[in-house]
This record gives structure tokens, C-alpha cells and sequence, in this order.
């Protein structure tokens, strides 16, 4: 898989410049192109290109790049952001696929749960062990919320796995992150919002010292995953 990615990363970087030129105007790729330093964005956008040849949703990781540059980030931590969450991409689709055949949106979600402190184990289990048919959007964003307040990682499966064999709705699973937050006084729940710690994105915490210089306090998005999270890529 090392092997094979390092591949394609030089392809992307050979494609990249003769490729430009034919992207449309509104196409991100293009706009990275506009906010991005050319070799920050060449880097960029040949993890994308890993990340589509390999069946990810790549569409999410552009937004990713054009959410941290309109706040003002560092570019190479932008890079080093893409490539990490390109990693993660990987490790969730491999734990689910033991299970099931994922949508972009759940493999999306089960990276942001690995980022918030979920081991691969636990979306492992959660695939094999949630009814059939139901998407696992909204579970994943919930288990990495409740695993980010600070709830072991068996213990936030435990209670998601508990919902789901109830054939509990998705509104009905983010309470569990609410209540939480209710109970410990914590901040409001962030079930869905990916870059509400944009330094631990990066592969760092903000205990004791905040995200690292150039990460805003609060680098991405707020919207929750959709209501349908099962169909497409929704990022």
C-alpha cells in the first residue's frame, strides 16, 4: 500500500501542471490552485488524487484544503492536515470494509471518529455489529464525539451499539453526546463538525497549549451530517 501510494503521488505531481489548465473555473481543484502556493497545492492535490484512485471521498478532503486557507493556515500544515486525513480515510475504509461496502459518507465519518481518538477496532465492530441497512454516518460522528469529551473508546461503542439495536433514530444518538456534555459541563456537542479541534487534525491536542501556531481555534465546519447520510459524498 506504501509502495503503491508513493506511485501515485508522482503521477498526480507529473499530471498536475499539464492538467490545470483544463480544470474549470469553479472545479476546487482550481481554486486551490488560486489559495494555495504551487507547490503546497501540487502536494495537495496529488493526496486527493490517492484518495480518489483509491475510492475516497476526495471531494471532502478539497473542501478541507479551501475551509483551512480562507482561515488563514499555515500552507504547509494545510498539506500535512491533507495527508493525515487522507491516511485516516484509508484506515476507516479498511475497518469497515471487513463489514460492509461504505458510503463516502460513513467513511468520511469513521476518519473523523479515528481523528478524535476512536481506534479502528471500534468502527470495525460497530460495521459487523449494526443492523443491516442502516447507515453509519451519524453512529461514527457520535461515537468520535463521545470518545473527544473524553468517554472510552468501548464505552461510546457500547452506548451507540446499545441506540442502534433499539432502531434508535439519528436525533435520537446525538442526545447521547448532548447528555454527556450536559452532565460534565462541557462545550456544546460537536457530533458532525469535523474541525472543531483543527490541531488535533493535524496529529496534535490542545491540552496545555492550544492548536499549533497558524490553526485557528476553530478551523472547519458546523453543519451535521445530513439527515439521509447514506447517499453520496455529502462534503
Amino acid at each position: 500500500m506504501h509502495s503503491q501510494k508513493i506511485a501515485l503521488i508522482g503521477a498526480a505531481l507529473l499530471a498536475a501542471g499539464t492538467l490545470g489548465a483544463q480544470t474549470p473555473a469553479n472545479d476546487p481543484s482550481a481554486r486551490l490552485r488560486e489559495v494555495l502556493p504551487a507547490d503546497v497545492a501540487q502536494k495537495v492535490l496529488a493526496t486527493i488524487a490517492v484518495a480518489r484512485a483509491h475510492e475516497l471521498p476526495a471531494r471532502a478532503l478539497e473542501q478541507r484544503a479551501l475551509k483551512f486557507a480562507a482561515k488563514g493556515v499555515e500552507p504547509n500544515l494545510i498539506a500535512k492536515a491533507i495527508e493525515q486525513q487522507e491516511d485516516r480515510m484509508e484506515k476507516a475504509k479498511d475497518a469497515l470494509d471487513n463489514a460492509r461496502k461504505p458510503s463516502s459518507d460513513e467513511i468520511e465519518a469513521g476518519a473523523e471518529a479515528i481523528r478524535q481518538g476512536v481506534d479502528g477496532a471500534a468502527v470495525s465492530e460497530l460495521a459487523k455489529s449494526a443492523p443491516s441497512g442502516r447507515s453509519l454516518a451519524v453512529p461514527l460522528f457520535v461515537i468520535g464525539s463521545l470518545v473527544d469529551r473524553g468517554l472510552p473508546s468501548d464505552d461510546a461503542l457500547a452506548r451507540v451499539l446499545a441506540k442502534l439495536q433499539a432502531r434508535a433514530s439519528d436525533r435520537e444518538l446525538e442526545e447521547i453526546s448532548e447528555g454527556l456534555g450536559a452532565t460534565n459541563g462541557n462545550r456544546p456537542a460537536t457530533a458532525g463538525r469535523p474541525e472543531s479541534n483543527p490541531g488535533k487534525a493535524l496529529g496534535h491536542t490542545t491540552t496545555g497549549g492550544g492548536p499549533p501556531p497558524g490553526i485557528p481555534a476553530n478551523g472547519g465546519k458546523s453543519a451535521k451530517p445530513t439527515t439521509n447520510p447514506g447517499k453520496g459524498n455529502k462534503k
